[in-house]
């Protein structure tokens, strides 16, 4: 994309390494993405444009380059919401995988349009057909099939448009030759049957279209042969917009070859929709949800004429740059974001005074003066900025009005650790430099964790799996020379609460930062399943897997923000619930009522520090007093391992689970794309025959047949069962997790640990 756009004057390899976005050093080396890469280019290029054509003109693209592995999933949801559309990359060998349902159904929840790409139909095994099969019987989408491969004596060699009735055929990354009316029809002499299909993938696009298009519907009832190219592809855009994935855009290629990558570069603009017209944004305001534009007439100035209200942007990835130093990636939900502004973050609840503008293309950078509503970019210099947060900035720098200072926009929700290290640092100067390092990566990526054991002094790194904690500890090892001692990546236990504990009271009175102060508060504490009542499970926040109910009377004889009181007691109860009182892990699984007292006698003078302290001391307190009444239980994850492997060692596959792992088989599937999924009848689904002869015996379809095993098993299991499965499939098999739940351990396996 980037070298057919102009940026680049060559075009990048992940195989060779030498790729725009996955520039770090472990991607290349490794050969995957793991971090989220922005890039900004235009298309169509300006001497494709007509002179004479108002709409045709380069549009604007912010190109977001996501992880595909699923440890790196929070990477891919964190940037899911701040997305106008997406590209469904699929593989045309493997087809629809199990990390691609679950980015989809990410996808669905956040309403963003996709279209998919079908990739790799010039490796050997692929299949166009059973891609387009499976968008509908694992994706639950009507596929509309928008181009056909272009086959010559069994070898893909381009595509063609069946909206346009245009071929496009490749021989290098330059030489394309573009074949449409009598060319195409001389072009496909010697093959009549793709001529054909050409027009049955026509036909069959324009009837599962009409379906869902009035404006079509209307055409097609009336004389289908009014409907024109521009019909049919407005009819696509308008089907898409909503986001629900009811019908699919499929476009196909081979991205290593340079096929079909144009086409699709013309899809985004043809069928994603702008900015301007995706839904209304939602903003949260304390724990409801309102409408951007009804937030903004909330808060005009005078005569509804001055908008206090200068911008409003979200910070969806911090990352630590070569040679920028540390940006905030932004995306521009309303007005125009300039460089000068002081931006407000609702989350810290600071000001801060950015350095500079940036544009992004990967690891080169571009300094422009603003970023206007709709645009990506990244702002340089914030040092408390964090994934999820919000930033504001008023009209000629006057102040936050009280109702915005604590608007979010989409804040993200970080998934609970399942994996740990330890690391242990030689001497004071190792640990303060694997300190700001460890907070550093933090603020990059809020699912990797990090505190400090009071006892031991070791440092105890948190993620979401194995590889990811291997990426951690090889940015660790590169950021900070001094000498640490890494552990082994371990399973990450959590604790629970059996039984309810309290009401327990604790005062807090002693200076803090030099001014004194007091604050009582009354905690109480139970398990989450034994909140039977709904309204105790829809009041408060979730955080890290505990329910948090603040309650803090108002009034207006009180002389501190209410609000940023409650975020300090917000703050002091997830402190307390880090460490567990039997194993020093995090308590989670618990709902926690704290209760100030705001009468005279106990709250005095408080400041911010004394409403975290008195919320650390009192759910402390209660934790140690439930360890005393042996009420404290070990929580494990389980995983929701998906084993795609060969029908014929599936039951090899079924016993290592059950007996071996300790887990659960809880579903077998046939992968077999024909099979239909109940939401899309996939004998009506039209997909093109693949060129070779798919006809086989019986006992050859049964001994190529896969299946898909699905389980639930302990994380402590799965660490290395890869290797074990390549021994019972000859390294035919596909094995994916992604967190299930945490579940109580209990008989000999409790005691052990």
């Amino acid at each position: 994309m980037l070298f057919y756009s102009g940026v680049t004057q060559r075009t990048g390899d992940v195989n060779t390494g030498n790729t725009v976005t996955d520039f770090l050093d472990l991607e290349r080396e490794r050969g995957i993405t793991i971090q989220s890469a922005a890039i900004t280019f235009r298309w169509p290029l300006p001497e494709a444009c007509q002179p004479t054509t108002v709409e045709v003109r380069p549009k604007i693209i912010n190109l977001i380059d996501t992880p595909g592995h699923q440890d790196f999933r929070f990477e891919v949801d964190r940037c899911l919401p701040i997305l106008d559309g997406a590209v469904c990359i699929i593989d045309a060998v493997k087809g629809v995988e199990a990390h691609t349902e679950r980015v989809w159904a990410s996808a669905r929840e956040h309403a963003i349009p996709c279209i998919v790409y079908v990739n790799k139909l010039d490796r050997e095994g692929a299949s166009f057909r059973k891609s387009v099969l499976e968008v509908a019987s694992r994706l639950h989408g009507w596929p509309l099939v928008c181009q056909i491969p272009w086959w010559e004596r069994g070898q893909f060699v381009g595509v063609i448009d069946v909206i346009d009735r245009v071929g496009h055929k490749w021989k290098s990354e330059k030489q394309k030759a573009t074949y449409q009316g009598d060319a195409l029809k001389r072009a496909l002499a010697d093959n009549h049957k793709l001529a054909e299909e050409m027009e049955t993938a026509r036909e069959r696009l324009i009837e599962v279209l009409a379906e869902s298009d009035e404006t079509l519907l209307e055409l097609f009832a009336n004389d289908p042969s009014r409907i024109t190219s521009q019909a049919i592809k407005d009819g696509i855009r308008r089907a898409v917009r909503g986001g629900d994935g009811k019908v699919v855009p499929i476009l196909a290629g081979a991205s290593f070859r340079h096929m079909g990558v144009e086409p699709l570069m013309t899809a985004i603009v043809d069928y994603l929709p702008s900015p301007d017209e995706r839904p209304e944004l939602e903003i949260r305001v304390g724990d409801s949800n309102q409408s951007l534009s009804e937030l903004l007439n909330t808060h005009h100035g005078k005569h509804g004429k001055d908008r206090r209200l200068a911008a409003i942007a979200s910070v969806f990835k911090v990352f630590h740059h070569p040679k920028e130093g540390m940006l905030s990636f932004v995306r521009i939900y309303h007005g125009d974001l300039h460089r000068t502004a002081s931006v407000w973050n609702t989350h810290s609840l600071m000001h801060e005074a950015p350095l500079g503008l940036l544009e992004i293309s990967a690891a080169k950078t571009e300094t422009v003066q603003f970023l206007s509503k709709g645009q990506i970019g990244a702002i340089k210099g914030l040092r408390k900025a964090r994934t999820g947060d919000t930033l504001v900035t008023t009209a000629t720098g006057k102040g936050i009005p009280d109702g915005l200072r604590h608007i979010q926009v989409r804040p993200a929700e970080v998934p609970l650790p399942v994996a740990f290290l330890a690391m242990e640092p030689y001497g004071n100067v190792a640990a303060q430099e694997l300190e700001v390092a460890l907070d550093q990566m933090s603020r990059q990526d809020p699912s990797l964790r990090w505190n400090r054991d009071e006892k031991s002094r070791q440092f105890i790194l948190q993620g979401m799996g194995k590889l990811h904690l291997e990426v951690a500890v090889h940015e660790l090892r590169q950021k900070i020379k001094a000498q640490v001692d890494y552990g082994p990546i371990e399973v990450d236990y959590k604790e629970c609460l059996t039984a309810p504990i309290g009401p327990i009271t604790v005062t807090f009175e002693k200076p803090v930062a030099g001014k004194a102060g007091k604050v009582t508060c009354t905690a109480i504490l139970k398990p989450l399943t034994s909140c039977h009542d709904r309204s105790e499970l829809n009041t408060g926040k979730e955080k890290y897997g505990n329910m948090i109910h603040v309650i803090l009377e108002e009034s207006e004889v009180l002389d501190f923000d209410q609000e940023e009181a409650r975020q300090q007691l917000l703050n002091g109860v997830v402190a307390a619930m880090a460490r567990g009182p039997r194993r020093s892990s995090p308590v989670q699984g618990c709902h926690i009522t704290l209760v100030v007292d705001t009468s005279p006698p106990c709250l005095d003078s408080p400041t911010g520090g004394h409403f975290s302290g008195a919320a650390y001391q009192v759910v402390r307190e209660s934790l140690r007093r439930a360890r005393a009444n042996h009420v404290v239980g070990i929580l494990e994850p389980n995983m929701l391992v998906r084993i795609c492997c060969p029908e014929a060692v599936a039951g090899q596959v079924q016993h290592d689970i059950s007996s071996g792992a300790g887990g659960h088989i809880l579903e077998i599937k046939d992968r077999s794309a024909e099979v239909s999924s109940g939401t899309v009848d996939i004998a009506k689904v039209y997909a093109p025959p693949d060129p070779y002869d798919s006809v086989t015996s019986l006992r050859e379809k049964k001994s190529s047949r896969m299946v898909e095993v699905i389980a639930k098993v302990p994380f402590k299991e799965v660490l290395d069962f890869d290797q074990k499965l390549r021994t019972r499939t000859g390294g035919r098999h596909s094995m994916t997790m992604a967190f299930h739940s945490f579940d109580r351990v209990v008989g000999p396996r409790e005691k052990d640990l």
